[in-house]
């Protein structure tokens, strides 16, 4: 593990940003890990969910625990790629156009109710997260170093939304559906202080270059031969499965196996186990398949867990 991690340990990191998103925002562990994965294997995160239940606040306590910048873009059907890119402005006392840096310039972007915009400026936002550059005027410009997009997808109020194709969805590393907090974590939120005051305690625990350190450590993670048959086998049963319309293709598979490698990292190895597999298979997987019957393929995907051999 790089030596300028907390600790010499990247499995502190992990724990210490558990604790700060736990302090904060009322979300079971088992939801944080995926946003975790992605975070340090550079992917980005989809999440869903009924308004209020924290999904702003977590991303805000993200941002304050790596040190990063945050931004905010809430997504309506009048927003235009320029709004979440940035233009030009005539500057009368420069005499020229100068360029004014967009929403999408900072580290942890919060992209609020991406089915609420235009096809268009949707397009515009997953260019910049496919690439990590935004192209203006001829110009290509650079976005934040680390860069993760935390785009929310509300269930309710479908008046003036758009549908989400299937490829852009394919463009999120995981998927996390955030529901009611259980009851322990609610009463915790009424008894407890205003949740600005406990952000505003948070300490960062990692900055931006020793992110990008970790994220270096998940490139090294070896997949064995036996891993990497296991990962087939499962996606290729989406493929054939009955209530299957549209399985696992491998892109599905090398990001499922790319969060893999952000949890073995987090943990302080360097190769992937089945159990960080089967742990991230829901949110890595469930949003590229699709049942014929409309439903969401979470139980779909812990059937063929259960039912697929795994490696020793």
């Amino acid at each position: 593990m790089p030596a300028n991690i907390p600790a010499s340990s990247a499995r502190c990191v992990r724990q210490d940003l558990e604790r700060n998103l736990a302090a904060v925002v009322a979300v079971p562990a088992a939801a944080i890990e995926p946003v975790l994965c992605a975070l340090v294997a550079g992917g980005h995160v989809l999440l869903e969910g009924i308004p209020g239940i924290g999904k702003t606040l977590l991303a805000r306590t993200l941002a304050q625990s790596i040190r990063g910048e945050f931004r905010r873009i809430q997504f309506t059907n009048d927003v235009m790629p320029s709004d979440v890119t940035g233009s030009a402005v005539w500057r009368a006392d420069l005499g020229r156009f100068a360029f004014v840096r967009g929403p999408l310039f900072a580290n942890v972007v919060l992209a609020d109710e991406i089915n609420r915009t235009s096809p268009r400026t949707l397009s515009c936002l997953l260019e910049a997260m496919e690439s990590g550059r935004v192209s203006l005027e001829g110009r290509t410009l650079e976005l934040g170093r680390p860069f993760l997009v935390l785009a929310t997808r509300n269930p309710v109020e479908f008046h003036g939304t758009f549908p989400v194709p299937e490829a852009a969805l394919d463009r999120f590393l995981v998927r996390v559906e955030l529901d009611y907090p259980a009851a322990e974590f609610e009463l915790a939120l009424y008894g407890g202080r205003d949740c600005e005051a406990r952000l505003a305690e948070i300490q960062p625990v990692v900055d931006c270059d020793q992110l990008l350190a970790l994220r270096a450590a998940v490139d090294e993670v070896q997949v064995r031969p036996a891993v990497a048959e296991y990962v087939y086998r499962v996606v290729r049963a989406t493929r054939h499965h009955a209530d299957v319309q549209l399985g696992a293709s491998p892109r599905a598979a090398l990001a499922w196996l790319r969060a893999a490698k952000g949890r073995a990292a987090f943990d302080g190895r360097d190769y992937v186990l089945p159990d960080d597999l089967k742990v991230l298979a829901e949110p890595a997987l469930a949003h590229r398949v699709f049942r014929r019957d409309g439903e969401s393929a979470s139980t779909l995907i812990a059937d063929l867990l259960r039912t697929t051999e795994v490696p020793l």
